[in-house]
């Protein structure tokens, strides 16, 4: 039999945490499959909990004190844990963070700007400073680097969900950057999906009603919890997991999947934009 490994609590809040809710479990004789007996959750996702690598959601704290006694202990300290970030992203970000690395799917709809799982260093710099335009150097560098750090989602060898991403065509042909940071943020982006891991859909400019249209959204499946959607403005974002909604804006995604080009012709279009912009010509009407 594998040797437990033991939880350094003194690494970070959520390990802490984690390491506690092990203790108390185990205190009460209870396994993983016991404990979440009338949840919802799963014996991963409880495991990574405890190791820190998951933060708990609310209502698995509750359950936590319900069934282990502790007096509303967890569900006190659900927050603490829930504020202890990550350097270069927002606190409501934090919660997205954790969640994509340990999704199966993905599937984001970005209206307005190339999302930031695909961004170059230099997109995300404009998207930056348009912003917070009074960020020091330091601080914009750190904001970059933290988002180009979530893009190692797609290199991992060990677990890379299924990414579907639907973009506006405006998004081609209006340009944020110069011709030559464009060319390189759509030959990013036709990287990817070349080597299979991410499906672009253009909706076309002629598309002129469609679902979601004044939503940014995200949505994630995990093997071992309920979906998550997340919604997102300039200065705030929110996660949902109230199970109707979550169906609500997933079947909005599925109509909107179907108002836009096919992947093939959606690819065809980026790769065709990327040369325009590399031979110095301004694309338009790519369809």
């Amino acid at each position: 039999m594998a040797r437990r490994k033991d939880i350094d609590g003194s690494m970070s809040v959520p390990t802490f945490y984690g390491k506690e809710l092990r203790w108390k479990r185990e205190a009460a004789g209870m396994s993983l499959e016991a404990f979440l007996e009338g949840s919802f959750y799963g014996k991963t996702f409880l495991s990574d909990i405890e190791r820190g690598e998951r933060r708990m959601p609310l209502d698995l704290a509750r359950h936590a004190d319900r069934v282990l006694n502790t007096d509303g202990f967890f569900e006190r300290h659900c927050e603490d844990v829930r504020k202890a970030r990550r350097a270069g992203h927002a606190a409501y970000f934090e919660k997205v963070l954790e969640a994509e690395r340990h999704a199966t799917a993905i599937e984001e709809w970005c209206p307005m700007l190339f999302p930031g799982l695909l961004q170059t260093p230099a997109y995300a710099r404009a998207v930056i400073l348009a912003g917070l335009p009074l960020s020091l150097d330091a601080e914009v560098d750190e904001k970059v680097n933290a988002r180009m750090a979530r893009a190692e989602l797609f290199d991992a060898d060990h677990h890379t969900p299924e990414y579907w991403v639907i973009l506006r065509e405006s998004l081609l042909t209006e340009p944020l950057l110069a011709a030559q940071d464009m060319t390189a943020q759509l030959d990013r982006i036709v990287e990817l999906a070349d080597r299979r891991r991410i499906t672009p859909q253009i909706v076309p400019r002629k598309q002129k009603t469609y679902p979601l249209m004044a939503a940014s959204i995200m949505t994630m499946t995990f093997p071992d919890a309920p979906p998550l959607v997340y919604t997102e403005a300039s200065y705030n974002g929110d996660t949902i997991d109230d199970p109707a909604l979550v169906e609500q804006y997933r079947k909005a995604y599925d109509r909107l999947r179907a108002v836009a080009l096919s992947p093939d012709t959606s690819l065809a279009m980026i790769k065709t934009a990327a040369e325009d912009y590399r031979n110095g010509k301004q694309p338009d009407r790519l369809e």
